[in-house]
Order: structure tokens, then sequence, then C-alpha cells
């Protein structure tokens, strides 16, 4: 049984969970509700500047567990111009405090599956030693397959795994998100993988819903709302070595559309409740 005083000691609001609050809200609510970390959207950083929102993490005595996002690597004619979005980001984490950038990978532009994801080796090397400089670890994070088209050419740990494999392990990560891992046949080997080379960056957590709602991409709810097995997925996770916050992320406009001290409230019981008991 987790003490009282550390129950919730790895567990982050990321800030997509409370879309409708500011930074500063998300800020102060999530040290108000006890919690330690935060997960932090671009957009939301934009809001006060990037100094100023570091000021106000520190001044509230959170750490921040990952920035989100870097990424859609894998245009035709983008390239420079995604390159010095991705560096401005990666700057951006290391003002932030934090190791870990999120990104994620981008879609097909054309028809070429191939070509897109040898563009997005081809941009993560050239990005790398830049992460590296600046002590920030590029966190790749698989998408459901559903997702291939549009957002990421990566939808497995393994692939991300693989995309990794030519980077030290600080400098290039994987991001275990349950929404969009959770249906692999090979999960329990790729966490296991990713544990033994010290590459998980970060475990985000929310369900699938069943039936899902019109857009797949707003399809995400709390933890209990839908199928997902979050006792297994936290035992692969903690067999595997990882000790970091845990991230809920829910894109849900039910949610978005709850008072945010609500939101975490339930978030926080949904999580004593069906993820902490495994980790």
């Amino acid at each position: 049984m987790t003490a009282a005083g550390t129950e919730y000691a790895r567990l982050s609001l990321n800030t997509m969970t409370t879309k409708s609050w500011t930074l500063r809200e998300a800020v102060e609510g999530t040290a108000d509700a006890g919690l330690p970390a935060i997960g932090l959207w671009r957009d939301r950083v934009a809001e006060v500047g990037v100094d100023m929102a570091a000021k106000l993490v520190h001044d509230n005595g959170l750490r921040v567990s990952s920035l989100c996002r870097g990424g859609f690597l894998t245009g035709i004619d983008n390239g420079p111009a995604a390159l010095a979005d991705n560096r401005r980001a990666i700057e951006e984490a290391a003002t932030l405090g934090t190791s870990e950038l999120v990104l994620v990978a981008g879609g097909i532009p054309d028809r070429d599956l191939a070509g897109a994801r040898a563009r997005l080796a081809d941009r993560i090397a050239a990005l790398a030693p830049y992460a590296a400089e600046h002590h920030v670890r590029l966190a790749l994070e698989p998408l459901h397959p559903m997702f291939c088209a549009d957002r990421a050419v990566i939808s497995t740990l393994g692939q991300a795994l693989e995309l990794a494999a030519p980077h030290p392990a600080d400098v290039v990560g994987v991001v275990v998100d349950t929404f969009h891992v959770w249906w692999d046949p090979d999960l329990a080997s790729g966490i296991a993988a990713a544990g033994r080379e010290g590459r998980i960056s970060s475990y985000q957590i929310c369900d699938w819903l069943v039936p899902m709602t019109a857009d797949p991409l707003v399809s995400r709810g709390m933890m209990g709302d839908g199928v997902i097995d979050f006792d297994a997925i936290s035992t692969l996770v903690a067999t595997a070595g990882y000790d970091g916050d845990v991230e809920v992320e829910i894109f849900n406009e039910a949610v978005w559309a709850t008072e945010g001290r609500a939101v975490i409230e339930t978030m926080k019981r949904r999580y004593s409740d069906l993820v902490l008991p495994a980790l």
C-alpha cells in the first residue's frame, strides 16, 4: 500500500486534459490538487512565453514531465522549416527544465509511406545532436494506426525503437501511451525492449471508449470508462524499470467541458484505483 503522502508522487496532469484552462490555471490547479508534475503543450507555453512559463511552474513547486509537441517531420518540401521549429521546441524544453520532448512523427503527404518514414529517420538524425547539446531527449510517440495517414507514420513501439536504435538512449526515446498501443499484439515485448534499452521517455494514460465518438481524435476517455487493461500495461511498464511520471492526457469534449478541478479529482481516484497498484 502506498503511503498517503506519496500516493500521487508520480502523477502528472497533461494540459490537454483540462484544455479550457489557461497555463496559469493549469499550473495552479495542479499544485492545488497536490500533484507534483505537469505535462505542457507548446500552445499553453506560448500564452505567456517560455521564460514566464518556466517561472510559473517553478514558483508553484512543480516539475515538467514532458513538453508536447515536436515532430511533423515527414513533409516533402518543409524540411528546413520543420527542423527549425523542432530546434525551437528543444530549446523550450530545456528552458522549462524537462528532458523529454514528445515527437508526433507526421503523416503521409503523398502515397509514399516508405518515403515519409525515410524522411522521418533522416530528420531525427539531424535533430539528435542538437537535442543532446541541450540535454533533451526526443521522445518518439507511436500513434494508433488510424492516424498513420495524417499524424504519425509510426504505429508501434517496435517501429519507434527501430528509429531510435541508431542514437543513444538518452537522446532518442519512446512514449508508451495506452490509447495508442493497447491493441498491439507485440506490446509486451516492445515495452520490455524499451525498458532494457533505457528508452521509455513517458508513460501516458487514458482509455479507449466504446463506442468511439464521431471524431476519433477526441475519443479518449478517463481511465475506467473504456476497455483498456491498465493493470496489465502498468505492470509491463513497471517491470521494464520505468519509474518516471505518469501523465494523464485526454482528448475528449465532455471532459473539456467539465470544471477542471473536478476532472483532476476524478483523475486522481481512477489513477489510485486502476494504475497505481501495478506501479
